[in-house]
């Protein structure tokens, strides 16, 4: 029965947690009643039997677990029974409804995500009620301390108090906007666990699962182009989970992964998505990455890649998001194309320009590209240069494996 229990707080808290947000109207509220209600089922269940719907009945137990503690906290504020009346007037609604739990898990996302907070609040906050991330976990990925984490998401939870933020979907005046920042935050989620800044294969997997599931979610909710793209751009560089990182935690790059390791339904899956999405014309930031990392999907090595149509998509990426990262990369599928002298002149006068100057990644493919032009001396300049800007444990332990490489090659 503890499994049983388990499994199902696993599976179906944060969809609970959402729908308590919005009868009770308070994080912290709704976050006592998700844990009374688990304490009762633990103490109940194994005497009655599950429920035949679970989740319902443990929405409506912390409900009125919930009400009984305001009234309970009302003979010392009585401005405590009002609302207890109220969330329980408001509570004659039916819980167990699927869509209505659906739209509770969208509310929750827009109003974490709400404008009225920063993006660090914004991030914390979702990944602390909308995927159940623990604050140590959160803290572990983004390479900050818990205390750093609690605090902004206390911080995220007083502003969306004091400002009365409605626990809402945005007026459809508003969506487009609001939905924009909602995009923002899912990506930052799947990129932090798809890179390599954090050693826990476990904590990487969760941040990429939490992000798809967040996407899956908002496209059957709220139908939009770019929305579809960026879950197809997850799912599509998700594929490369298994072989990105060797057993001892190294990083694998792409021409040197095994590609038969690359999940399959996964990039079919991304490769219909991101086909539909490009056929009309609302093609935008996250569909045109989708739409690079599909061409690098069908292809069966680095060389048999389609890097014209790469280079072209970068061109019209560069349109829709002017980015010195953006122009680097498209450097690298230049280099691709036309050999390794086209794209070193390209980061030359980006890092020239200045703008990449202290990112690492900038300084870690300038030195690729100078060990492909057998220039060792140089390369080794550029890739301590690079050691010196990162702070990534396995950033630091690729690059320091590429030097020892050039002492043996050269």
């Amino acid at each position: 029965m503890q499994e049983v229990t388990s499994n199902i707080y696993r599976m179906e808290s944060r969809r609970i947690l959402a729908t308590l947000i919005r009868l009770l109207g308070n994080f912290e509220l709704a976050e006592e009643a998700l844990h009374d209600a688990f304490v009762a089922a633990a103490e109940q269940w194994p005497r009655d039997g599950v429920p035949v719907y679970p989740r319902a009945w443990l929405i409506s137990t912390g409900r009125f677990k919930a009400i009984d503690k305001l009234r309970r906290r009302a003979r010392f504020d009585a401005s405590l029974t009002q609302l207890a009346l109220q969330i329980e007037l408001d509570g004659a609604e039916k819980p167990s409804d699927r869509e209505e739990i659906k739209d509770d898990r969208l509310r929750l996302i827009f109003t974490c995500c709400h404008p009225l907070l920063t993006p660090d609040m914004q991030l914390a906050l979702t990944l602390r009620e909308v995927c159940g991330l623990k604050t140590e976990e959160i803290a572990r990925a983004f390479l900050t301390s818990a205390p750093t984490v609690a605090q902004r998401i206390v911080r995220a939870k007083a502003k969306i108090r004091e400002a009365c933020v409605p626990y809402e979907i945005p007026a459809l005046c508003d969506l487009r906007d609001r939905l924009e920042i909602v995009l923002h935050v899912i990506y930052l989620i799947f990129n932090e666990g798809y890179s390599f800044t954090s050693d826990s294969v476990s904590e990487r997997q969760n941040l990429c699962d939490e992000a798809i599931r967040l996407g899956c979610l908002l496209i059957e909710l709220v139908p939009d182009p770019e929305a579809a793209g960026l879950l197809a751009l997850m799912l599509l560089q998700g594929s490369r989970r298994d072989a990105n990182r060797s057993p001892d935690k190294q990083i694998i790059l792409l021409h040197d992964q095994d590609r038969s390791r690359w999940h399959m339904e996964d990039i079919v899956e991304g490769t219909k998505l991101v086909n539909k999405v490009m056929a009309g014309n609302a093609v935008g930031f996250y569909t045109l990455q989708a739409a690079i990392a599909a061409v690098h999907a069908q292809a069966r090595s680095t060389t048999e890649t389609n890097w014209n149509r790469i280079v072209a998509l970068y061109d019209l990426l560069l349109l829709a998001d002017p980015s010195p990262v953006i122009e680097l990369n498209r450097a690298v599928a230049i280099a691709m194309r036309d050999g390794p002298n086209a794209g070193l002149s390209l980061i030359d006068a980006l890092l020239n320009r200045g703008e990449l100057h202290n990112y690492h990644l900038a300084h870690a493919t300038r030195a690729d590209l100078l060990r492909r032009l057998d220039k060792p001396a140089e390369a080794q300049q550029a890739y301590q240069q690079a050691l010196h800007l990162t702070v990534a444990g396995p950033d630091q332990r690729f690059i320091q494996g590429k030097l020892a490489e050039l002492k043996v090659l050269f």
